[in-house]
């Protein structure tokens, strides 16, 4: 059965899955597909575009597939996407996406906690965590299981990489590599992101062959090519090593180093 509050205004023409739940004064508009079990609170908006997979949590007044913030935006039919388990708390915004990309992408069992804005274009990786009040520019990608810290505020097409960790109250204008732990002003690698990787099962192998290429990146004298270097020669290349070495290749904003 679904349940839907007798103030909410529900557009015939949105597809709503089973078992769903929206509450007092509720939006949903036209162009919307809700999959199963989502729940979603009171005076939230569901707009045109925005796309929930299963048992999705809107909070109160939290607000999904509204129009890009972007003077190029002309109009076109975009999409905001939403994976299964995923939280969304109050007040919390998730636009969708331009003609660059056709839409923005919220991963599965994300927590996006209260007053967190993802703009246009952005890619979210699944059981990412943005704190309270995160702030990301648009195109931003965030690889899966990363944590950003409260009131971050990260510059557009900035990437950050899968498991790591930032700080709150910072701002990341470059690339932060997967599997770091970074925090300070100005924000700098501070470490492998060692705990983390611990509570989710790494080898501690692993975590010694990553702190060894940390080492060689981020604390010595060497420039990001001579690093780079060195690590492929003295550094077995596991898939996450790999990885580490792919990330920055692809960097086109330069990475966060020490």
């Amino acid at each position: 059965m679904t349940d839907i509050h007798p103030s909410a205004i529900v557009s015939p023409k949105a597809e709503i899955g089973n078992d769903v739940s929206v509450g007092p004064h509720a939006i949903i508009e036209d162009d919307v597909v809700i999959g199963d079990g989502c729940r979603i609170g009171s005076s939230a908006l569901v707009a045109s575009g925005a796309r929930l997979g299963k048992n999705v949590k809107l909070s109160h007044s939290a607000v999904v597939g509204t129009q890009p913030q972007d003077l190029k935006f002309g109009g076109e039919a975009t999409e905001a996407r939403i994976g299964d388990n995923t939280i969304i708390r109050e007040f919390v915004t998730v636009n969708r996406g331009t003609k660059w990309r056709g839409y923005t992408s919220v991963g599965k069992d994300c927590l996006l906690m209260t007053y967190a804005h993802v703009a246009h274009d952005c890619l979210i990786g699944d059981n990412a965590i943005l704190a309270n009040a995160v702030n990301l520019g648009g195109h931003v990608e965030i690889g899966e299981w990363a944590i950003c810290g409260g009131v971050l505020a990260v510059h557009q097409f900035v990437k950050i990489g899968a498991h790591a960790m930032i700080g709150g109250g910072f701002r990341v204008v470059q690339d932060a590599c997967p599997y770091a732990l970074l925090a300070g002003y100005p924000l700098k690698v501070m470490g492998v992101n060692a705990v983390g990787l611990e509570r989710r099962g790494f080898p501690a192998e692993t975590v010694k062959l990553l702190s060894r290429a940390f080492k060689i990146l981020f604390f010595s004298r060497l420039n990001t090519t001579q690093a780079l270097e060195r690590i492929r020669d003295e550094v077995e290349l596991i898939p996450e090593i790999q990885y580490l070495l792919d990330f920055i290749a692809d960097s086109t904003r330069g990475i966060i180093k020490h």
